[in-house]
């Protein structure tokens, strides 16, 4: 069994927003998410999805983007993006996915996910604190990823690896400990943190700015 984990996909079959518009590489890109996963992912693999699955803005239009979803093969566990707007109480999102029998799919929010010996956490994150509002949702999703971290830790012990999922990248410069996910990771000894968000043009900004952090 194996993890794998994609980000940002972005549906629309309940929503009039085709991604096309953005460039050709978004050209039939479901299709193409869909190859690829059926070519690589087996029924009893996890898949990670931190971010950004479907462009419908109430749960109920989202129907057709987790029928796709639940077609392919693999346990898929989520993880919510700032464009997730039809993101609500982990209950309703439950109950919506039992009604419908979407039952190789489930949510991580203020919680934990146990896989192959490893335990899967995270939060939604956000982006660099420039104003108030951003310190105090920063503060917030930090409370939400220790959450989640405690919640592993108390249901599968401590000598697991943990996993991190998060949609934004975690680059947190403040040394706050309240704002830093960096330094909340390496104090439960987190090795890997997978991230989404970045995609296109932003990726190669978002790569020539590291780089040129790196030169200083």
């Amino acid at each position: 069994m194996a993890i794998y984990a994609i980000s940002d996909l972005h549906l629309s079959f309940g929503s009039n927003k085709p991604m096309d518009i953005f460039g050709v590489n978004w050209e039939n890109h479901a299709q193409k998410i869909k190859n690829n996963w059926e070519n690589k992912v087996n029924e009893n693999d996890l898949v990670l999805l931190p971010g950004d699955f479907s462009w419908a803005m109430n749960l109920k239009d989202t129907y057709m983007d987790f029928e796709y979803l639940n077609n392919m093969p693999g346990k898929k566990l989520l993880l919510k993006g700032n464009h997730d707007y039809w993101w609500t109480t982990l209950k309703k999102m439950r109950d919506y996915l039992h009604e419908n029998k979407f039952n190789n799919i489930d949510f991580l929010y203020n919680n934990s996910y146990e896989f192959e010996n490893k335990i899967i956490v995270g939060t939604r994150g956000w982006q660099e604190a420039e104003t108030k509002e951003d310190i105090k949702i920063i503060k917030r999703e930090n409370t939400r990823l220790k959450l989640s971290l405690i919640d592993g830790i108390e249901k599968c012990g401590k000598d697991k690896e943990i996993i991190v999922c998060m949609h934004y990248p975690p680059f947190i410069k403040e040394e706050d400990p309240d704002m830093n996910f960096i330094s909340l990771m390496k104090q439960y000894n987190v090795k890997k943190c997978i991230y989404g968000h970045l995609h296109g043009e932003t990726r190669k900004r978002c790569k020539r700015r590291k780089n040129r952090r790196n030169r200083i």
